[in-house]
């Protein structure tokens, strides 16, 4: 899945937070949704601009961030 099909950023919306396109849903507040216990479907059905898709768009984007190498170093360092 190429996420960036359904993840931008924007410096006019949420302070140029990754967000869902065409939403003001950032990525971050969806994966604080899931953390919290939210399931997918929970999600989908409170928030009807989002779709299968764009919640799988969200977990690549996240996924990606973590492969991140510096994430790794704040916790070796912790």
């Amino acid at each position: 899945m190429k996420w960036e099909t359904y993840i931008h950023s924007d410096p006019g919306v949420l302070a140029g937070k990754p967000v869902v396109r065409d939403t003001r849903l950032a990525v971050e507040f969806i994966m604080r949704l899931l953390a919290t216990g939210w399931s997918e479907q929970q999600i989908l059905d409170n928030y009807p601009s989002l779709t299968s898709e764009s919640l799988r768009a969200v977990f690549a984007y996240a996924a990606e961030c973590v492969e991140d190498e510096s994430i790794y170093s704040l916790h070796a360092n912790a």
